[in-house]
C-alpha cells in the first residue's frame, strides 16, 4: 500500500465510444429495456443505507424521463435483504434466475455481497460496482465478474496509519471494529502502513458483530486501556453508540471514525453534534447540504433531482448523493457499451473506464478501471468534523493497493 499526495486540479472526463454488436444481449435486454437487480438493507441493522437503493432508483426515473440510455428505459428491481447473507442468497438467486435481471449493481454490504461472491461469478453475471469497499472486489483474475466502486478500505486505514504516524507518534491507540472482512480490511491497511509500529502503539483491540445489540461494554474496555487515539470501523449504528457511550464516560480520545459511518445525518444527529465535534475521518464525495458547494452547478442539479424525483427523500441525508453519483458510474458503462449488451460486453466496458467524470465526485477525481485494475475511485481527502459540518483539509490522497 503506497500513499501519494493528488493536487485538486480537476480531471477532465474522457471521451466515451460504443463498440459494435458481436454476441446476444444479456437477459433483462430487449429493444426498449434494461433489467438491472440489486438488494439493499431497506431494514435490519444497515438500515440506513437503505435511502442510497431508493435514491439511485431516484436517479434511474430520472434518466428514463430524459429517453433512457441509448434510446432503452432501466427497469430497476431492489429487493430488501436486512443485511442478512442468507436473505442475500435467497434474493439474488430470485433476480438471477426468475426476475433475469442482465446484472446486478450496487448490492450493498460486505458480508452479505461475499455470501453471493463466488455465485455470481460461477454464474459469469455482472456483479457490478458492490456497495462496499473490501479490498477483495478488486481481483479480476480470480473474480471477472465482480467489481468495487468506493475507494476500498485498506486505503482509508492506510490514510489513517499514516495520520496517526504523522501527528501522534507517541499515542496510545485503541481499535473497534466488526468482525468480518469489512471490519478486517481497515486494520490490515492500518498495519501495512504502519508497520512494526502498529503493534507498538495499539493497545487495546474489541470486536463486535452485527447482530450485538450494542457496543457499550466494548467502549468501556478500551476507553479503560488508557488509550489517546481511538480508531473506530463501524456501520452509523454502531459509530453513533460509541459516540453516545464515550461522552457519558468521558472518554475524549483523538477519534478516527471510518468514511462509511461518517454521517452527519447518520451518525452524528443521533450520536449528538456536540459530542461529535472533532472526529476526523475521509471523504470522497460533495456534502450538498456543505455551504461549501452552494454555488456548486452539480450540486444544484442534484437539488433540483431530489425535488423532483425523490421529494420523499431527506436532502439532509449525504448517502443520496452517492446513490446519484454511482447511478452516473452506472450510466456511463452503459452508454459505452451501446448496443451490444450482452452481459461478457458490459463486464468489459466496466472495466474500460479511463478517467470518466461522474457529478459529485470531490474535484480533481475521476472513475478509472482497466483489466487489471478494478478499484474505480482511488482517492479520498481527510476531514474534521467542527460540530456542524465536515471540513476538508489537506490535499487528495491516494493509496495504490499492490
Amino acid at each position: 500500500m503506497k500513499l501519494r499526495l493528488m493536487s485538486t486540479v480537476a480531471v477532465a472526463a474522457m471521451a466515451l465510444g460504443a463498440g459494435p454488436a458481436l454476441a446476444a444481449n444479456a437477459p433483462g435486454v430487449t429493444d426498449t429495456e434494461i433489467k438491472i437487480g440489486n438488494t439493499n438493507p431497506y431494514s435490519g441493522p444497515a438500515s440506513s443505507y437503505g435511502t442510497i437503493g431508493k435514491s439511485i432508483s431516484a436517479c434511474w426515473d430520472s434518466i428514463n424521463a430524459g429517453g433512457g440510455v441509448n434510446g432503452r428505459k432501466i427497469k430497476w428491481i431492489s429487493y430488501d435483504d436486512g443485511y442478512s447473507p442468507p436473505k442475500t442468497k435467497e434474493q439474488i438467486r430470485k433476480l438471477i434466475e426468475r426476475d433475469e435481471v442482465a446484472f446486478t449493481f450496487q448490492t450493498l454490504g460486505t458480508p452479505t455481497n461475499s455470501a453471493v461472491h463466488k455465485y455470481m461469478n460461477k454464474k459469469k453475471v455482472p456483479h457490478l460496482f458492490v456497495a462496499t469497499g473490501a479490498t477483495k472486489w478488486g481481483q479480476p483474475s480470480k473474480f471477472p465478474w465482480t467489481i468495487g466502486w468506493q475507494p476500498n478500505y485498506q486505503t482509508v486505514g492506510a490514510i489513517f496509519g499514516n495520520y496517526i504516524l504523522q501527528n501522534h507518534p507517541n499515542a496510545k491507540v485503541a481499535i473497534i471494529n466488526q468482525n468480518d472482512d469489512y471490519g478486517k480490511d481497515y486494520v490490515i491497511g492500518m498495519k501495512q502502513e504502519m508497520g512494526d509500529k502498529f503493534d507498538k502503539l495499539v493497545v487495546k483491540q474489541e470486536t463486535y458483530e452485527v447482530t450485538d445489540p450494542t457496543i457499550d461494554s466494548q467502549i468501556v474496555g478500551l476507553a479503560n486501556s488508557g488509550a489517546d487515539v481511538f480508531v473506530n470501523i463501524s456501520i452509523p449504528k454502531f459509530a453513533a453508540q460509541a459516540i453516545k457511550k464515550m461522552a457519558a464516560i468521558g472518554w475524549k480520545p483523538v477519534h478516527l471514525l471510518n468514511d462509511v459511518a461518517a454521517s452527519i445525518k447518520s451518525t452524528y444527529t443521533p450520536a449528538g453534534l456536540e459530542n461529535s465535534k472533532g472526529i476526523i475521518s475521509v471523504d470522497f464525495y460533495k456534502d450538498p447540504n456543505d455551504p461549501e458547494w452552494k454555488d456548486d452547478a452539480e450540486t444544484k442539479a442534484w437539488h433540483a433531482f431530489m425535488d423532483k424525483y425523490y421529494p420523499d427523500g431527506d436532502k439532509a441525508n449525504k448517502f443520496n448523493a452517492y446513490g446519484w453519483a454511482v447511478c452516473h458510474t452506472m450510466k456511463a458503462v452503459l452508454e459505452q457499451a451501446g448496443d451490444n449488451l450482452s452481459r461478457e460486453n458490459i463486464m468489459k466496458e466496466a472495466a474500460n473506464l479511463k478517467q470518466v467524470h461522474v457529478p459529485m465526485l470531490l474535484p480533481g477525481m475521476a472513475v478509472d478501471t482497466s483489466p487489471t485494475d478494478f478499484y474505480p475511485l482511488e482517492q479520498m481527502q481527510m476531514m474534521r468534523f467542527d460540530g456542524s459540518r465536515n471540513v476538508r483539509f489537506g490535499p487528495l490522497i491516494s493509496a495504490e493497493t499492490e
